[in-house]
């Protein structure tokens, strides 16, 4: 049977988002992990957009958004209960964390690549930034082990991926700040067998040979 292809980065965060949904899903794909600075042209060719995650179906259909992979996955099965929360709160939340988490988030990591000079103090007051955000999660977290309740949802797998690389720039400075409730969510989704599964490395894939089958025992 043919599988779907899923072209994928280990480090990149959408891509963790896909690989997350469709390991606890239990879908499974043909896993062709990509070289960024060396794309292949099946992925060009799929994707004009040409950035990962992307997942092609055997019907041709291709998902080209993370959040759109994890929802596929997730309506084929969904056993930890991802899906159990109201939708449309989990997205506007995941919309927070693709738009002004990710605007700051690239500038604090990244400063010299969106500054004129690196050592500016913008810089730190793109992490302010996030903080204020990340200091509304706190306070949801104080009310629930969750973002949406008792249990991981889209939204927490959502999001894990993108405040695991901001507290990652200074990991010092992140574990001073008072914030308990998500720097514990924080550590318990990187100690998760789900996260190690996901985070395996895969040899680049090569064009013209067989990917790997996703998602595979730990």
């Amino acid at each position: 049977m043919t599988l779907p292809i899923l072209y994928s980065f280990r480090r990149c965060p959408y891509a963790m988002r896909a690989r997350l949904a469709l390991a606890v899903s239990g879908q499974t794909v043909e896993l062709r992990e990509v070289v960024l600075r060396n794309k292949p042209p099946e992925l060009l060719a799929a994707s004009p957009k040409a950035t990962v995650p992307v997942l092609v179906l055997p019907n041709g259909r291709v998902l080209e958004q993370s959040l759109d992979i994890m929802r596929w996955a997730l309506e084929h099965s969904d056993p930890a209960g991802w899906l159990q929360a109201p939708l449309a709160e989990m997205l506007a939340l995941t919309s927070a964390v693709d738009g002004p988490f990710k605007h700051h988030l690239d500038r604090y990591k990244y400063p010299g690549r969106y500054e004129d000079d690196s050592t500016s103090p913008s810089q730190y007051l793109h992490r302010i930034a996030i903080g204020h955000m990340v200091s509304e999660w706190e306070q949801r977290l104080a009310r629930q082990p969750y973002l949406f309740g008792l249990h991981p949802t889209l939204a927490d797998m959502a999001t894990a991926p993108f405040v695991r690389q901001f507290a990652h720039v200074d990991a010092t400075w992140f574990a001073a700040q008072p914030w308990p409730r998500v720097q514990k969510w924080l550590a318990d989704f990187e100690a998760s067998a789900l996260f190690a599964q996901v985070m395996q490395k895969f040899a680049p894939w090569q064009s013209g040979s067989a990917g790997l089958p996703f998602p595979r025992a730990p």
